[in-house]
């Protein structure tokens, strides 16, 4: 399985498409057994889910994302957790061990990146 956390340095991104870059974890049987970091190659409306099914995606975690984001995500069968805060790596092992939950945040406000509203 293959994960990829919208991120801000160490921590979870407030918002997917302006977010730094991905942290990608691949895990087998519940551990992490690869750990990368690849820069944000740019937001534009759909790219971001295609690149990362690309990539052999099957997760993506951020604080929020926008609404064709998610949409685009579940049509290619990569579950997407939202709302989720803190550093990546403590963020991953809450996954691992079921604690984590997507809220469902719907981010609507583009124009100010980390200002996402429910």
């Amino acid at each position: 399985m293959k994960i990829a956390v919208a991120s801000e340095g160490k921590y979870v991104s407030e918002h997917f498409g302006h977010c730094e870059g991905f942290t990608f974890y691949e895990v087998k049987e519940d551990e992490v057994v690869k750990k990368d970091f690849k820069q944000n190659p740019g937001h534009r409306p759909g790219f971001l889910p295609d690149f990362l099914k690309k990539l052999g995606v099957n997760v993506v975690i951020s604080g929020g994302m926008g609404e064709a984001a998610q949409r685009l995500f579940a049509e290619n069968n990569i579950d997407v957790i939202v709302g989720a805060a803190g550093n990546c790596d403590d963020v991953i092992q809450k996954y691992l061990k079921n604690e984590l939950e997507t809220t469902g945040r719907i981010c609507r406000e583009h124009q100010h990146a980390g200002h996402c509203h429910e």
